[in-house]
């Protein structure tokens, strides 16, 4: 079954990180593990920028494993519109960024 990995990263509005991260951690991942194909979730705080330009402060992971990803999506999306998913407006989803990878390649581990 191919298996896809969903980025997001994302901004919380100032002066409500606390509420921001409450409401990632104890809400929306579960929301969002709860739908068919995604099968976990794991949240990132940035600890280090490399390179020059901006860098969301927050990233979530979420995995997914399914034969139909589109099917998947339109189930995320439908969710969301028909207000099954509860949003914060602590998170500031003007600079929020979302895209689906699919895995690719072989892992290359240490010897």
């Amino acid at each position: 079954m191919p298996r896809y990995k969903m980025v997001v990263n994302s901004y919380f509005v100032e002066g409500r990180e606390d509420e921001y991260n409450d409401w990632y951690q104890n809400v929306h991942l579960g929301e969002l593990v709860a739908l068919k194909g995604i099968v976990s979730a794991r949240r990132f705080r940035m600890a280090r920028k490399l390179v020059e330009g901006e860098a969301a402060p927050y990233m979530a992971i979420y995995e997914i494993e399914t034969d139909d990803i589109d099917a998947v999506l339109q189930g995320l999306i439908g969710e969301a519109e028909n207000s099954r998913i509860n949003m914060s407006d602590a998170i500031d989803t003007s600079r929020t960024t979302a895209v689906v990878y699919e895995e690719f390649g072989e892992v290359v581990s240490q010897p």
